[in-house]
C-alpha cells in the first residue's frame, strides 16, 4: 500500500490537485504499511471466523434464483486499476439494463437479496478482495469505470490508494439507494449530485488518513449497520 514515486504514476492521474494529497500521503508510509499489516492479518481471521455465514448465504442464494453466488462488476481502485469486485449476489441474473446505480424498489433485486443487502450481508465478501489488496477495510467505494472516468482532477487523488468497504462517505449515504428512487435519471443524477456530495468527505480522509481514524470509522459503520 506504499505511495510510489511520483514518475511512477499513472498519467491520467499526474496534476496539480492530486500531487498535494501525494506529498500528504507520502509523508504517512508507515502508517499505510500498518495499514496493509492489519488488514492482511483482520481479513484472514475474519475469513475463517466468516466462513459459516458465507456458507449459509451461498446456499440461501442458490435456493432462492438461478446464478452464481458472487456478483463479480468491474471496479477501479489504488493507481486506476481495474479489478472484479466480490459482493454476494442479490439481484437476478438477466440481461443489462444500463444502469450501474440501484434503487430502493430495484425489480432486479431478489427476495433473499432484501434482506441481504438490509443487512450489508453482500458487502463482507470484500474481506476476501482486502485479503487479496485490491481493498482495504477503510477508503473510498470504488466505483465502475465510466463513473470514475467523470473525475475530476481532484478526484482522481482517491486514487492514490486501495478502494475500501467502507469509509464516512459510505455511512453518510448508506441509503443513497432511496435517494436515487424518484430520480428522472438515476445514472445522471448520481454522477451530478450524490458522486461529488460524497467525494467532498473521501477527499477530507485523505488530508486525515490515520490508523485510529480509521478504526473509529469500522465502529461508525457497525453502529449504522445495526441501526438499521
Amino acid at each position: 500500500m506504499l505511495i510510489k514515486k511520483w514518475k511512477k504514476i499513472p498519467d491520467e492521474m499526474k496534476n496539480d490537485a492530486v500531487h498535494q494529497y501525494y506529498l500528504m500521503l507520502r509523508k504517512k508510509n508507515f502508517s499505510l504499511f500498518f495499514k496493509r499489516v492489519f488488514d492482511i492479518i483482520v481479513s484472514l481471521i475474519m475469513l475463517t471466523l466468516l466462513s459459516p455465514v458465507f456458507l449459509i448465504l451461498a446456499i440461501a442464494i442458490k435456493a432462492d434464483s438461478k446464478g452464481p453466488v458472487f456478483y463479480r462488476q468491474e471496479r477501479v481502485t489504488q493507481w486506476g486499476k481495474r479489478f472484479r469486485i466480490h459482493k454476494f449476489r442479490t439481484m437476478y441474473v438477466h440481461e443489462e439494463t444500463g444502469k450501474d446505480v440501484t434503487v430502493a424498489n430495484d425489480d432486479r433485486i431478489t427476495k433473499i437479496g432484501r434482506k441481504i443487502r438490509r443487512l450489508r450481508l453482500d458487502e463482507t465478501a470484500q474481506v476476501l478482495d482486502i485479503f487479496l489488496g485490491t481493498m482495504t477495510f477503510v477508503g473510498t467505494r470504488p466505483e465502475v469505470p465510466k463513473y470514475v472516468e467523470q473525475y475530476t482532477d481532484e478526484m482522481k487523488a482517491t486514487l492514490l490508494l486501495p478502494a475500501g468497504v467502507t469509509s464516512l462517505a459510505s455511512i453518510k449515504y448508506k441509503d443513497e439507494d432511496k435517494l436515487l428512487e424518484n430520480a428522472e435519471n438515476a445514472d445522471e443524477t448520481y454522477v451530478n449530485d450524490v458522486l461529488p456530495a460524497k467525494m467532498k468527505y473521501n477527499l477530507q480522509a485523505i488530508r486525515k488518513q490515520g490508523f485510529w481514524r480509521d478504526i473509529g470509522t469500522m465502529f461508525k459503520t457497525v453502529g449504522a449497520v445495526l441501526k438499521r
